[in-house]
């Protein structure tokens, strides 16, 4: 069996992979630490080169656009909420004035209406006198020829 020698301690078999197991183990977690810490190192030169004036300006632009956008948007909705009630206004005027008219043509429906009936009234009216008075007349025409057959 093998076996080996550490500062005055002698290890074989189980022990002796035990203590490999543990070498290793302290090996790898050394050359992890290091690992961090050069990733670390590395972080710690980029946080520090970071421009923090930069950033700030780029975020007030940022904010400055924002806000444009933000009166941008209130002016297109103040110019919108203008036009629907100037809309609605020429909508209740047309509307008005549908009204009118429609009051005024049923009027004038109305009086056309009264005016034709008095007109056919009296044309009615006239045609029965005239049937009257030519009635009377050949009435006194026939009358007359009964009365005198030989004049005429």
């Amino acid at each position: 069996m093998a076996e080996f020698e550490i500062g005055g301690m002698t290890f074989k078999g189980g022990k002796m992979m035990v203590m490999l197991t543990a070498l290793s183990t302290l090996g790898g977690a050394a050359w992890a630490g290091f690992e961090f810490y050069a990733d670390y190192m590395d972080m710690k030169e980029i946080v520090q080169n970071i421009d923090t004036d930069a950033i700030a300006a780029r975020n007030l632009q940022i904010e400055q656009k924002l806000d444009d956008a933000i009166e941008y948007t209130r002016d297109i909705k103040t110019g919108l909420r203008d036009d629907i009630l100037s809309i609605e206004k020429q909508a209740d005027r047309a509307e008005d004035k549908v009204r009118t008219m429609e009051t005024e043509v049923r009027d004038m429906i109305d009086k056309a209406s009264e005016r034709f009936e008095t007109k056919r009234d009296s044309m009615k009216a006239d045609s029965e006198q005239d049937m009257e008075d030519l009635e009377d007349r050949l009435e006194k025409k026939l009358q007359r020829a009964l009365d005198n057959p030989l004049s005429d």
